[in-house]
């Protein structure tokens, strides 16, 4: 169900034309932040956080994935509006408080994995939008120096879950258990796959649905199997980026490379957590993690690219 309400929807808003969203932007922004702090005031709570809104016929949104496309638009629409070659610290702040705002309000909920999926946005927006590398540099140094109170305002779950991944073997059976068991998974695949693994199918990997769906694939189908994955995703990019080099124009440009850095995002954290070389934050592989609001916003994602694409020609 949710696979063909994405469809329809990524047909649906191919249709419009994207520079009437640009220009509606702002209104989109302000339900953005609405709908989180629903979230916050009404939100559904489980295991301990508060991230999804029950809706009629027992379905739940979490509009924290949706926020995702808005600020794709909204991220484009500032760039575009810009005419400068090299940004000012003033729009440097400014675009970083678009995205700032409701990345806070995600973390909050908590949900770390999907507020970080807001950054690459930003940083992909000020890369083509004229960052200087005095003002990226003095930003990184910041950011580097603000590491210990960042690490200190998390959870202890959070904290564990960000270290646990260099030595899961340090506590097998507890803070390194998803990360021991997606290895075994994936090793136990070999080369051609194993279609009765013992830890999808006896219920060692933990969440193989979602979060580590890549490791169930890769115990089922080998590196073999893997190793395709990885490939449609690589076409897939590189088709993207392709719509965004014929783009008709700047915020055409922006918007499509926006939905790439996301993308590749998701695919870089989630790949990565599955074989132990980045830490396990919950974020879902794209078109293939089970969960309803993730597949609806790649799918609109996807649509918007569409839409770009088909006005390539257009002056």
């Amino acid at each position: 169900y949710w696979i063909a309400g994405g469809v329809i929807g990524m047909f649906l808003v191919s249709l419009v034309n994207y520079q009437k969203l640009l220009d509606r932007v702002h209104w989109l922004y302000i339900a953005a932040i609405v709908s989180l702090m629903s979230v916050m005031l009404f939100g559904q709570k489980y295991l301990g956080a508060r991230r999804w809104i029950k809706v009629p016929g027992g379905a739940h949104l979490q509009p924290s994935e949706w926020v995702n496309l808005i600020l794709i638009l909204a991220v484009a629409k500032y760039f575009a509006d810009l005419h400068q070659r090299e940004l000012t610290w003033p729009d440097f702040i400014k675009a970083g408080a678009i995205v700032l705002v409701p990345m806070l309000m995600v973390l909050r909920q908590p949900d770390l994995g999907t507020g970080l999926t807001y950054l690459p946005i930003a940083i992909v927006g000020l890369f083509l939008g004229g960052v200087r590398f005095r003002q990226a540099a003095i930003v990184t140094i910041a950011a580097a120096l603000l590491l210990p109170l960042a690490w200190h305002a998390l959870k202890p779950y959070q904290r564990d879950r960000l270290t646990s991944f260099m030595h899961p073997e340090a506590d097998s059976q507890g803070s390194g258990y998803q990360v021991n068991q997606s290895l075994i998974a994936v090793g136990s695949g070999g080369i051609w796959g194993n279609s009765e693994g013992s830890q999808t199918h006896l219920a060692f990997l933990p969440v193989p649905q979602t979060d580590f769906i890549f490791a169930a694939f890769a115990e089922e189908h080998g590196f073999v199997g893997a190793l395709a994955v990885m490939l449609l995703y690589f076409i897939v990019l590189m088709r993207l980026t392709q719509n965004a080099q014929t783009a008709p124009d700047r915020a055409g440009t922006f918007v499509v490379m926006g939905v790439v850095a996301v993308l590749s995002f998701h695919i870089l954290v989630n790949v990565g957590m599955v074989v132990g070389f980045m830490p396990v934050t919950g974020i879902p592989l794209p078109l293939m993690s089970y969960g309803g609001s993730s597949v609806l916003f790649m799918f609109l994602a996807l649509g918007i690219v569409m839409n770009v694409r088909m006005r390539r020609f257009v002056n």
